[in-house]
């Protein structure tokens, strides 16, 4: 076992979650309380969790429901990160896109039994990443067009549509939530060890099978977030995804 689950463990976690909150009041950075409140959540929602896998996996009606308040919790996480107003619902496409093709193709092909135990990590792997991309690229891409509303009124003017003026915008900047990914499939092996890899080798498989598992996270994972920040571009250049609305929406 990698931790002991005791009070040292719950100190030191405690300790630490109280550090970073210091720090970042400190040097007056967003978030301090975010922080916090985040570490406690998580604390809250892993126990309950670890309590309910164990019952849920054994039907599958219970298993397709759990997936579907993992699907709905990240919906609106990634949505209500990018816009306050009603068209975070949009977020769900981009996390659907991804992910769903995706684990449809493991399933199909044998390499994800369809048991709880197995389809519960691996869809919260995707639907993880797909959440983080996709409030990266919505945030980045609306900024920008906030930033750049004069170019894309300049792009009207010169005879784009209203798509094609939002893309010329937004497409450079969107791309930047790969990012984090690339740069972990970049350096998997040689940096971190992911948390895949050291599960399989605690878990008893052999560092070939860890090795195989982890590539696969990894590329799957690359696969999710690229659809999914290609359908947030889209979204926000067709305008259904927006903050405040700066220019008319087609056909409005």
């Amino acid at each position: 076992m990698l931790l002991p689950v005791n009070t040292t463990l719950g100190a030191v976690l405690a300790v630490l979650l109280a550090a970073a909150v210091t720090v970042a009041a400190l040097c007056r950075l967003d978030h301090a309380r975010s922080i916090a409140v985040a570490g406690l959540r998580a604390a809250v929602q892993l126990a309950a969790v670890s309590f309910l896998i164990g019952w849920v996996v054994r039907a599958v009606p219970l298993l397709v429901c759990f997936l579907l308040l993992m699907y709905a919790v990240a919906v609106r996480t990634a949505g209500r990160r990018i816009t306050a107003n009603r068209t975070w619902w949009w977020a769900a496409a981009p996390i659907a896109a991804g992910v769903l093709p995706v684990v449809a193709v493991l399933l199909l092909t044998g390499l994800v039994p369809p048991r709880g135990v197995t389809l519960i990590p691996v869809t919260g792997i995707l639907m993880g990443g797909a959440l983080t991309v996709t409030v990266l690229s919505g945030r980045r891409a609306l900024d920008e067009l906030e930033t750049r509303r004069g170019e894309v009124e300049a792009g009207l003017a010169l005879g784009l549509l209203d798509r094609e003026a939002r893309m010329e915008v937004a497409r450079p900047v969107v791309s930047d939530a790969l990012l984090p990914g690339l740069d972990q499939t970049r350096t998997v092996g040689l940096v971190t060890l992911p948390g895949a890899f050291v599960g399989m080798l605690l878990g008893g498989a052999s560092p070939v099978e860890a090795g195989a598992v982890q590539l696969f996270v990894l590329v799957a994972l690359l696969a999710v977030q690229v659809v999914a920040v290609a359908v947030v571009l889209e979204l926000v250049a067709r305008g259904l995804l927006h903050r405040v609305r700066l220019i008319p929406a087609e056909g409005e």
